[in-house]
This record gives structure tokens, sequence and C-alpha cells, in this order.
């Protein structure tokens, strides 16, 4: 007889794929709607998507860091989930500069006196 999957496995089964579909319809939304969502997903502090995964994958990490000490798994896991966290708050503090400004041009609310962007070609630069 097969055990019944534990309720947190569907959760997580269930938030990839809302994730998909948000992500299968970003790219068709008007830019401003576009803008409003991509500032969601950013949130503030941990109210965001990102800041939520970043959250997880912190308690992850820890949970994981409990099953290795117990030899219930290889400690490169939990050090692996420890710096994916690690990079994801970098990332998440990085990103986090950019969300007023994204609500702004979602909203139209531009502050006064300051100039739209030109059009400007992304650079790409590798760390080599």
């Amino acid at each position: 007889m097969t055990r019944p999957t534990p309720y947190p496995v569907l959760l997580a089964d269930e938030i990839a794929r809302q994730l998909g579909q948000l992500t299968d319809r970003l790219s068709h939304l008007p830019p401003a709607e576009a803008t409003q969502v991509i500032a969601r997903v950013l949130g503030g502090d941990e109210d965001g998507v990102l800041g939520r995964i970043t959250h997880l994958m912190a308690t992850s990490s820890v949970v994981t860091k409990a099953q290795a000490k117990n030899g219930v798994l290889p400690p490169e896991v939990a050090l692996d989930l420890a710096r994916a966290a690690n990079d994801l708050d970098d990332v998440h503090l990085d990103l986090g500069e950019h969300i007023e400004t994204l609500r702004d041009f979602s909203t139209g609310a531009a502050s006064p006196g300051v100039k739209p962007s030109l059009p400007a070609p992304l650079v790409v630069r590798r760390h080599r």
C-alpha cells in the first residue's frame, strides 16, 4: 500500500505550478502590468515571492544541516543549500534597490523632474 503524499509536498507542487503560470503570463502582459507583477515578485523585505523563496531556502538549509549532523544527508547538501540561500539573499538585496522604480513605472507615478530613461542596449559582461 502506498503512503499518501504529505500536504507540504502537494503545496510545493502547487506553488511550482502557479509560478509556471505566472511566468507564462508575464511575457504577454503590457509593459506597465508586467512591471507591476515584477515589483510584486520582488516585494519588500520578505513579502514578495523572492523574499519568501529566499527565506524558504534558508530554512531548508537549517533543516538539512540538522539532518547532515545526524548522518541522514551528506553535509554537501546542507552547505549547497546555505550557499544558495546566501546567493539569493544577495540578489534580493540588489534587486530591492529597484522596487520603487518598478512600482512608480507601473502606476505612472514617475517623480517630477526626472527624465524618462532612453532606450539603451544592455551590456553583458562575463566574469573570468
